[in-house]
């Protein structure tokens, strides 16, 4: 028994690292950008705030912030802060033209780099109020938020 009780503890730990040594975790900050909570975000979206959903279209389609745009970041390249955008595809231009507009970019949490990504893009293209919120929709239902479908 306690062979097969320590062979079950090796592998859900060996599985559990690879899993996330594919999905690191985001980091914590973003030099121009603010890191935004959900209170934060709720707040942006009901001033003059454009939040902006950076999933899939099926991701967004079970569910998204209300009033979010739906804009994908396609990414292929590597989960990590030096990565290489010339490989993913994200239409910065459905981007607010006014760069002081406030935008916002959610995903996944802090295991979904598509915010973070997006966030990076928009920064490089010269936009001056970029609100990444982090901790993206599994937060914002955590606070018992509406989503719409």
């Amino acid at each position: 028994m306690y062979k097969i009780v320590m062979f079950t503890m090796i592998a859900f730990f060996t599985m559990s690292s690879a899993l996330y040594a594919e999905n690191p975790i985001v980091p914590d900050g973003l030099s121009g950008a603010k890191v935004i909570n959900a209170e934060e975000c709720k707040k942006l979206m009901n001033s003059n705030g454009k939040v902006f959903d950076v999933r899939n279209e099926l991701e967004y389609g079970e569910g998204h912030l209300p009033g979010a745009i739906m804009l994908p970041y396609k990414e292929k390249s590597d989960k990590a802060a030096n990565f290489d955008a010339s490989v993913d595809k994200f239409d910065i231009s459905k981007l607010p033209s006014d760069k002081s507009t406030p935008v916002i970019f959610y995903c996944n949490g802090d295991r979904c780099w598509k915010s973070y990504k997006s966030s990076v893009a928009a920064i490089k293209a010269g936009h001056k109020n970029v609100n990444w919120f982090r901790g993206g929709l599994p937060e914002w239902k955590e606070k018992g938020y509406p989503i719409e479908k």
